[in-house]
């Protein structure tokens, strides 16, 4: 069975999924994502119901709201999403500007799965005004309607009526979880963003985070952290600390996309940092996963059935 995934994103962990939660308890009360983005991680661990509730959280709040759209009322995102897609097909560049217009001045969420489904690479970029300026693939015209209505009561049947949805500071959603939860945390990309993240307005700064990461292990907190990497011989982000007592396990993600277009043949690999209690729990020690191992992974990990109900 195939996971839903109704919303284009880039940095999306998606296809890294499986293996991330091979670093989870098998069964836990709740997942937390203060940096939830398209919200793979939260889906993909549904499908395979390994916790019983979902805390699905994110900065972007017409991103929050597009989630909370999809998981609670799917009809009508996806009659919104099929009317907005037909209405391209006389000029499709000049619509996706006019849409575009439409949502920097309404912040409608509705209008922003448009957008994320036919926007050069799935990429959500603001200027410094706040305003979503990111240029459509004009290559492609976005998610067909039919698809995208299959994705998205997917996802609103593994979720609907098993998660919260807010858009708050991370540190506010780190403040309210508790030892029964298992916190997923995937924060602006801080390979690019330095002190300001386009998809954020604002970067977080690398010394509060690594307080508040500090914090939750003396409050015993359970947590994985998607943050730094390498590039071939290039190292992207700031290593997290010795002192966390982090376990790190590195994800092979296959080539690096800008490798190629500069004629390099260069690998990517994402580190996944694992808390000192988590790591106990699931009994991890520092691993390096071969692109073709994560692959077999998702080949080999059954996911749990969904009915997907139309109406």
């Amino acid at each position: 069975m195939k996971v839903p995934h109704p919303i284009q994103y880039q940095g999306s962990k998606r296809n890294l999924a499986s293996t991330i939660l091979r670093y989870f308890p098998s069964r836990f009360s709740r997942l937390v994502e203060p940096f939830a983005g398209s919200a793979a991680i939260s889906i993909a661990c549904a499908a395979r119901g390994k916790a019983n509730f979902y805390w699905i959280n994110d900065l972007n709040k017409p991103l929050a709201e597009l989630l909370g759209l999809i998981i609670n009322r799917p009809a009508e995102i996806a009659d919104f999403y099929e009317k907005i897609w037909n209405r391209q097909h006389d000029d499709s560049i000049e619509h996706y500007y006019r849409v575009r217009e439409d949502f920097n001045r309404t912040r409608d969420p509705r209008l922003f799965l448009y957008l994320l489904s036919r926007c050069v690479k799935g990429s959500v970029r603001y200027n410094s005004d706040e305003l979503f300026n990111q240029s459509p693939d004009k290559r492609r015209y976005g998610t067909q309607p039919e698809t995208m209505r299959e994705n998205i009561f997917g996802v609103s049947a593994l979720l609907k009526g098993k998660s919260v949805i807010s858009s708050l500071e991370y540190k506010d959603v780190l403040s309210n979880v508790n030892e029964d939860d298992v916190v997923y945390m995937d924060p602006p990309y801080q390979g690019v963003c330095g002190d300001r993240d386009s998809r954020y307005f604002a970067g977080i700064s690398y010394d509060e985070y690594i307080l508040a990461l500090a914090e939750l292990n003396e409050r015993q907190i359970r947590y994985a952290v998607s943050y730094d990497g390498r590039t071939g011989n290039k190292t992207f982000g700031k290593l997290l600390p010795d002192s966390l007592l982090l376990t790190l396990i590195e994800l092979e993600a296959g080539r690096s996309s800008q490798a190629t277009l500069l004629g390099r043949d260069a690998i990517t690999v994402e580190s996944l940092y694992l808390s000192p209690r988590l790591a106990i729990e699931v009994e991890a020690s520092p691993y390096f996963h071969r692109k073709l191992e994560t692959e077999q992974l998702v080949l080999m990990e059954s996911e749990r059935h969904y009915v997907a109900k139309m109406s």
